[in-house]
């Protein structure tokens, strides 16, 4: 059953298309990656998603409701949660309040309740301290909790960022470049961390992703796009052998060419 399907997506800015009618599935509990060439639209498509670009024409639906009324934080409400290609932490706050943050779209005390610190305020604030202590753990940094944001290495921030996705309670997380910037033994924790936030989270994968060793490793199914348009869609081994795709990446062999 799909979690989410995209139909008919369609992007402009100005007299530029940057995605074009496209259309595709993500199957509940499965990892899927959207692969293609740099400018290929993967980014804006992640955006329509997410309330962040509102699209000319198509539809997003997410658990059979459509999202495109939605703004970001009401997305995020909705179940599905997001990462960006570049960091956007709170580099003042410290790791535990970063992770806490992300918890606004679940609270349900107001601010009078907060100046006043009422019991039922008192309980969220730990259930929410709790939760983001749990998703810090889960992700192997709850010894960082303390200190700043800032101060961490890339590495670690990345999984600040991620933990603080988690805490949403989404049930579709969006990985936009997770990859990015890290070395080779963080890209296996990695792949290792997403493994199990399917398996013991039960929350599906969708992801954007250039590191191509690495969505061939956790990919069950993956999405091709260039110039905002969709050349391909299959498993690893399908895509891996695909003319088009193979074209895309690499170009086209000139006729006269031995």
């Amino acid at each position: 059953m799909a979690i989410m399907e995209v139909r008919e997506l369609t992007l402009r800015f100005g007299g530029l298309e940057v995605i074009g009618g496209l259309s595709f599935e993500v199957e509940e509990g499965s990892i899927v990656s959207l692969i293609g060439p740099n400018g290929a639209g993967k980014t804006s498509v992640f955006n329509c998603i997410t309330g962040f670009y509102k699209p000319n024409s198509g539809d997003v639906r997410f658990l059979d409701e459509s999202m495109l009324r939605h703004k970001p934080h009401k997305v995020t409400q909705k179940g599905m949660a997001r990462t960006f290609q570049n960091l956007r932490l709170f580099r003042q706050m410290t790791v535990l309040e970063n992770v806490m943050s992300g918890m606004h779209c679940r609270t349900h005390e107001g601010a009078l309740a907060a100046v006043l610190k009422s019991p039922r305020q008192r309980r969220e604030e730990a259930h929410i301290r709790q939760v983001a202590e749990d998703c810090l753990d889960f992700v192997g940094i709850l010894g960082q909790k303390d200190r700043l944001a800032r101060n961490l290495p890339y590495g670690d921030q990345r999984r600040v960022e991620w933990a603080r996705a988690i805490a949403t309670q989404p049930k579709l997380l969006l990985l936009d470049e997770p990859a990015a910037g890290l070395n080779y033994d963080e890209k296996d924790r990695l792949m290792d961390l997403i493994r199990r936030i399917r398996q013991d989270l039960k929350i599906s994968i969708f992801l954007i992703e250039h590191d191509m060793s690495l969505v061939m490793k956790i990919s069950e199914k993956v999405i091709v796009i260039d110039y905002g348009k969709k050349i391909a869609e299959g498993t690893c081994e399908e895509i891996q052998g695909n003319p088009r795709v193979i074209e895309a990446y690499l170009g086209k062999e000139d006729e006269g060419d031995n």
